[in-house]
């Protein structure tokens, strides 16, 4: 049963082993309940439609409908939920197209309980969620073709971040929300989001993923 602060999520992916293996994991967490499963893109989009989840926990390879297929059509039908994609290391090509269409943030199929219910927490929050492990992997995939992902659709050019600045985009590259890299660099929350701001207008980005990606992609994190 739902609380008022349970986090409501809809677990999409092709493989029932593997959708009855996190929903098992998932229901350790308290404040967490899966409301619905769907295999594929098609029933997911109908799911979305019908219980209208805080997060959507999304699988890219999927027979018929893909995750690609549903995350566009649920931007292209108003359907704005925060949608975490879980991948496996093959997979950085599609993370990088997922992105693009809308994903908030995404995760390796072999995460511990601790992140998967904190990604689903960060999200919910209004968070994005880059994993750390893998920006390398990501790096190389944007530098081998996926570099249009983060750029910013009118061609702005890069500005010079501060050092308070780069604090601010690695603490977000690494999934902080507002409150949490406050914390971290002892500011207040309304500086970090002031930050945080300045940060994409200098990147010309429209949300955190995308200006961590359009830095990855201009060497601005290293």
């Amino acid at each position: 049963m739902s609380g008022p602060e349970t986090v409501r999520v809809l677990l999409v992916d092709d493989q029932t082993l593997v959708r009855q293996g996190i929903r098992s994991l998932l229901e350790l967490a308290p404040d967490v309940d899966v409301v619905a499963e769907a295999e594929d893109g098609m029933t997911a989009l109908a799911a979305v439609r019908e219980h209208v989840p805080d997060v959507v926990l999304l699988d890219l390879r999927m027979p018929r409908h893909d995750g690609i297929w549903a995350l566009e059509a649920m931007r292209a039908g108003g359907l704005e939920l925060p949608v975490l994609v879980l991948t496996t290391f093959d997979d950085d090509e599609l993370v990088l197209r997922a992105l693009g269409a809308g994903a908030r943030g995404y995760l390796l199929k072999d995460v511990t309980l601790e992140q998967l219910t904190g990604a689903v927490r960060t999200l919910a929050a209004g968070g994005t969620l880059v994993q750390p492990s893998i920006t390398d992997r990501l790096l190389r995939a944007v530098r081998g073709g996926g570099a249009a992902v983060g750029d910013a659709p009118d061609g702005t050019v890069v500005q010079e971040l501060t050092e308070r600045e780069l604090e601010v985009l690695r603490l977000v590259a690494a999934g902080y929300s507002n409150r949490e890299i406050a914390q971290a660099l002892f500011l207040a929350e309304g500086t970090v989001k002031n930050h945080v701001s300045t940060v994409l207008l200098k990147l010309g980005a429209r949300d955190r993923t995308r200006a961590v990606l359009r830095a990855l992609h201009h060497g601005v994190l290293g």
